[in-house]
């Protein structure tokens, strides 16, 4: 029975609902307690990218080059036991018009508040005392305290009544946690949208859910 658990959270694919959008949005949680696991061997490679003339403030999978990329998810994967990697898959062409026309960040509301009460629910079930989840800065500073509001109403359901939960917004280079979200996101929007492995199969043994929303059969609660 856990007293506090971290959810550290980050979202792969585009806001773009054009025919040059990606195909999925995917929101990923990866869920660790302290002792963080991998953070003492991500800061030591860190270190080490620095000696060896590479100008790394954080690891960020998408531009990260190959080697960096392969010795991360080296590190991910070598702490797989004491993760939990769980996932939101949304299929863009079949959400609903009012979740994304207007205001594309609609559906990150959206997609944050459903994710958060299906993992802090799961959470209380299980018996832990605190979720502290933290996702990285929200987009558009000047929508940032609405946003924020909108989607801390949406995660705050009576059935998360008896456990403590915040929801914070830090920058990804502040946390570890944030930054194996990203691969971690990276790998399996990479499975979805062009159907690579290679990453997607380094973590495969800690990711627990990986829910396809608007799958036929699929309950939802909105």
């Amino acid at each position: 029975m856990p007293e506090t658990v971290y959810l550290f959270l980050d979202e792969s694919g585009n806001f773009d609902f054009s025919a040059n959008g990606t195909r999925y949005l995917i929101l990923t949680s990866v869920r660790m307690q302290r002792q963080f696991p991998a953070v003492s061997g991500l800061a030591a490679y860190r270190y080490d990218c620095l000696e060896a003339g590479m100008d790394i403030e954080h690891f960020h999978c998408a531009s990260d080059k190959w080697p960096v990329r392969n010795e991360v998810f080296d590190l991910i994967a070598a702490d797989l036991d004491a993760l939990h990697i769980n996932c939101l898959v949304v299929e863009k062409r079949k959400a609903r018009p009012e979740l994304w026309r207007g205001d594309s960040l609609r559906i990150y509301q959206w997609m944050l508040g459903y994710f958060m009460r299906r993992l802090v629910a799961e959470e209380k079930a299980a018996g832990t005392k605190k979720v502290v989840a933290i996702t990285d800065s929200l987009p558009h500073a000047r929508k940032r305290t609405a946003i924020a509001k909108q989607i801390k109403s949406a995660a705050s359901r009576k059935q998360l009544a008896g456990i403590q939960y915040c929801l914070l917004h830090h920058a990804s280079r502040s946390h570890f946690g944030l930054q194996m979200a990203d691969y971690c996101s990276w790998a399996i929007q990479r499975k979805w949208e062009k159907a690579e492995l290679y990453a997607y199969d380094r973590i495969k043994p800690a990711i627990r859910s990986e829910l396809d929303i608007f799958r036929r059969g699929t309950t939802h609660y909105y």
